[in-house]
């Protein structure tokens, strides 16, 4: 059995809003989703996933409501805000920055 990949310090956010820009998702299908995108190398534990989305409720940048899910059972929705889709951008850009200058250190060491 290999070692699991960790999700990078800082890109949790990112990765969450990433997903959510395509429309509501529950807890659930938001760790799916991760997961499927990064070929099965990104695993978000519900211990990371769900302290993550009550944070990010309290900054503003999602929103929540309780419906049926897929196979009828009450869930949690989450959606951007407009505040949470600016802190996609900023976070994006943030994160090509550090790939960037990670790139120049690596190809000039």
């Amino acid at each position: 059995m290999g070692k699991k990949t960790e999700i990078p310090p800082g890109t949790l956010y990112m990765l969450i809003l990433k997903t959510l820009a395509g429309g509501a998702m529950h807890g659930y299908g938001i760790a799916q989703r991760i997961h499927l995108l990064s070929n099965n190398v990104l695993e978000v534990e519900e211990g990371s996933l769900y302290p993550a989305l009550q944070r990010m409720l309290i900054k503003g940048w999602l929103k929540a409501e309780w419906r049926p899910s897929e196979n009828n059972r009450r869930a949690r929705y989450y959606t951007l805000t407009k505040s949470g889709r600016k802190q996609l951008g900023m976070e994006l850009s943030e994160f090509a920055k550090v790939v960037t200058a990670i790139h120049r250190v690596i190809e000039t060491a």
